[in-house]
């Protein structure tokens, strides 16, 4: 691929762009980190209950996280909320449950409703930002966004680890969770993305932030043998064994759950093949998996994420690929598009 692509890594906390530009060094390559778009509705639905006025959240399925706290603030105010369809299912799959939040589900705006857009990314916030600057806003987009998976019967914490799971049992080839052309059904959120760009490259934060791990040239010598690869997100947590390009043992937690000796013990546990699925679900994760040929030891251990500084004592090789750690996840996805 020689054209320019805007990769964009979508987190809780923020969203990390990166405008590769073929021809020029990377480190040069135009880059931002900027705040993602569920704290940016949160905002507007903040103002909107400072306000006193009902909002409708219209749009696409997006993140939720911050912007579903500051909704049930607002309705717990004793304000109005609407939504349609799809974006309800931002707040839950089932959307007999989402109702019972407080949400009228409707498609047209309610009288005297502030209208919010939902939505991932906001393409005509990126192309006026990255014109701003001189750049031409490049056709090509990459993005990652963390999809659970749509199931209204169970936990997405379920299912986003059965995902995970059969991931490792049939391989673990990272490079397979790059959707350039058809997304699997169960991934909505990707899909609302795509609704959004059509043409969008999509995959998952968590994939995307290991093979990022794994294009730092430090870490690169260490895969033959095998390493550890954790990156420590605002919001999660998520380890990985992997021993050349294969994953052979994976685990995903909430950061918020992790102290200092929490993190080492689960590190510690999922070296020996201790870390069971039931043991990081009943503490409020999604799960843990490993594969029957997963074998004990992975001593090297590359930490990444804007949460790394939670394991700065243990002494892990911190993760930095072309200098810059909070853009991790875009090389990954670069790297998985087989571009770097």
């Amino acid at each position: 691929m020689t054209e320019s692509v805007l990769v964009i890594d979508v987190g809780s906390g923020t969203q990390d762009i990166l405008l590769y530009q073929p021809g020029k060094s990377i480190e040069n390559c135009p880059k931002f980190i900027v705040p993602s778009q569920t704290q940016i509705v949160a905002a507007q639905i903040r103002t909107a209950t400072a306000q006193r006025q009902g909002i409708f959240l219209h749009g696409h399925l997006m993140g939720g996280g911050a912007c579903a706290l500051a909704l049930k603030k607002h309705i717990a105010e004793g304000l109005k909320a609407y939504a349609t369809a799809q974006v309800a299912l931002t707040f839950n799959d089932n959307l007999a449950h989402v109702e019972g939040m407080g949400i009228v589900l409707c498609e047209e705006v309610p009288e005297l409703a502030t209208p919010i857009w939902m939505g991932d990314i906001d393409p005509s916030a990126l192309r006026q930002a990255i014109e701003a600057f001189g750049l031409e806003y490049p056709q090509k987009l990459a993005v990652a966004v963390q999809d659970h998976g749509y199931c209204v019967s169970e936990s997405n914490r379920t299912l986003r680890f059965r995902l995970w799971e059969e991931f490792v049992m049939q391989g673990g080839d990272l490079h397979k969770l790059i959707f350039t052309q058809a997304i699997p059904e169960v991934f909505t959120r990707m899909q609302a993305t795509r609704e959004i760009v059509p043409e969008a490259i999509l995959t998952d934060t968590g994939t995307c932030a290991l093979l990022g791990i794994m294009s730092d040239p430090l870490v690169k010598p260490h895969l033959n043998k095998g390493i550890l690869a954790v990156n420590i997100g605002n919001s999660h947590t998520l380890a990985a064994a992997i021993c050349g390009d294969r994953v052979y043992g994976i685990f995903e937690q909430h950061t918020s759950m992790f102290d200092l000796e929490s993190l080492s013990k689960f590190i510690q546990r999922f070296q020996t093949l201790e870390l069971t699925n039931a043991e990081v679900f009943g503490q409020g994760g999604h799960g843990a998996t490993l594969h029957p040929e997963m074998q004990p030891g992975w001593d090297f251990i590359a930490v990444t994420g804007p949460r790394r500084s939670l394991a700065k004592p243990l002494g892990w090789y911190e993760a930095a690929p072309y200098g810059d750690m909070m853009l991790t996840g875009c090389f990954g996805l670069l790297s998985g598009m087989g571009i770097i």
